[in-house]
C-alpha cells in the first residue's frame, strides 16, 4: 500500500528579513522556490504553489505548475494550512506535505524515506513533523486532512502559533540527525542566498 501525498509550497510570506521576495533569491544560480519545487516533484510528483501572486513565479516554474490562491495573505502559515486542508479531498489525498519556499538544502533521499514511512503511521496520528532543538519544523511537515477540525478550532480561539498547535494534536515526531537538521536550514537574509 502506498500513500497519496500532495506537496504544497508556501510562497506568500512578507520576506521582511530578506528585504525582497525570498522565492526569487538565487541559491547556486537557481531561485529558492524552484529548488524546493524540483525536490518535492521528484519525491511525490504532485506539487502546488500557494501564493497571493499568481503570475509572479510563472517564469521560474514549469509551465503547467499548479497554483493555489492564498485567500488570506499575511495571516501566517497556520492559516494557509487551514485553507489547503479545507480544499483537500481526503478521498484523494492521504497527507499534505507543507513546505516553505526557503529551504535550499532539501535532500530528496532523506525526504523519500520520510514519505515512505507515512503509511506506517496509525490513522489517529494526524501529523508527522520534524522536531529540532529549536522546536517543531512545521514547514517541512506532513498533515492529514482529518486534522482540519482541530486546526479550525485552534485558529477560531485566536491561535496562530504552529509550535503551540503541534504540541496539542496527535503527532509523530520525526527525529533529526545531523544530516536531517542541516537539510532544514532556511534562508532568511539576503546575504545567505549568495551561493550564486
Amino acid at each position: 500500500m502506498s500513500v497519496n501525498v500532495k506537496a504544497v509550497i508556501l510562497a506568500g510570506g512578507q520576506s521582511r528579513r530578506m528585504g525582497q521576495d525570498k522565492s526569487l533569491v538565487l541559491w547556486e544560480g537557481v531561485p529558492l522556490l524552484r529548488r524546493v519545487y524540483d525536490v518535492a516533484a521528484a519525491v511525490v510528483g504532485d506539487v502546488a504553489v500557494m501564493t497571493p501572486w499568481g503570475d509572479r513565479y510563472q517564469e521560474i516554474l514549469p509551465a503547467n505548475f499548479e497554483g493555489l490562491a492564498d485567500e488570506q495573505p499575511g495571516e501566517g502559515p497556520l492559516v494557509a494550512l487551514q485553507q489547503v486542508l479545507r480544499e483537500s479531498n481526503p478521498a484523494d489525498v492521504d497527507w499534505i506535505w507543507l513546505l516553505g519556499c526557503d529551504l535550499p538544502c532539501l535532500n530528496g533521499a532523506i525526504l523519500q524515506g520520510w514519505v515512505d514511512k507515512l503509511e506506517n503511521h496509525s490513522s489517529d496520528q494526524l501529523v508527522a513533523v520534524p522536531h529540532s532543538q529549536a522546536g517543531w519544523e512545521p514547514l517541512c511537515g506532513f498533515y492529514r486532512p482529518q486534522v482540519l477540525p482541530q486546526l479550525q478550532e485552534f485558529i477560531t480561539q485566536g491561535g496562530r502559533s504552529f509550535q503551540n498547535w503541534l504540541d496539542q494534536v496527535p503527532h509523530v515526531q520525526i527525529s533529526l540527525g545531523q544530516a536531517e537538521a542541516a537539510m532544514l536550514y532556511n534562508c532568511n537574509y539576503l546575504e545567505e542566498g549568495s551561493r550564486q
